[in-house]
């Protein structure tokens, strides 16, 4: 769910909220933006894949929060300093207020889980499997 609503919310901001920057924000609002509205679908693609793995995950976690809080801050100056799409802007910034807080309690959660259990090794196994040599 948390990353459905990032990447609905990233087509919204690149579509709508960025054109509408003024010329002078293209190469500094506009682009650190669309940066940060990327990366938070992209490194919940990415973490998910290292959900084994405790730590590592959690750095996941950890950075797709911040992502998320600079987005926040970067849409309030979107609306506070340019008066871009006002309504707009405080409902992306409550789907991402929510996608911080879902997240940092999902970091809390994930520590009740336990370690990856590993499969248990074939009967039959090849010899070339196990690293075994061969006798003559």
């Amino acid at each position: 769910m948390i990353y459905q609503k990032s990447y609905q919310a990233s087509i919204i901001i690149i579509r709508k909220i960025i054109p509408k920057l003024p010329p002078e924000e293209k190469f500094d609002l506009g682009v650190q933006l669309r940066r940060s509205v990327k990366a938070v679908p992209r490194i919940i693609a990415e973490g998910y894949s290292k959900r084994h793995q405790r730590k590592g995950f959690q750095k996941y976690l950890d950075d797709t929060a911040g992502e998320s809080n600079e987005i926040i801050v970067s849409l309030s100056h979107a609306r506070d300093v340019y008066n871009v799409e006002p309504e707009l802007i405080i409902s992306l910034i409550d789907i991402y207020d929510k996608t911080s807080r879902q997240l940092y309690n999902l970091g809390w959660a994930w520590e009740s889980f336990g370690p990856r259990k590993t499969k248990p090794k074939p009967k039959n196994e090849s010899p070339f499997a196990t690293g075994k040599r061969l006798t003559k």
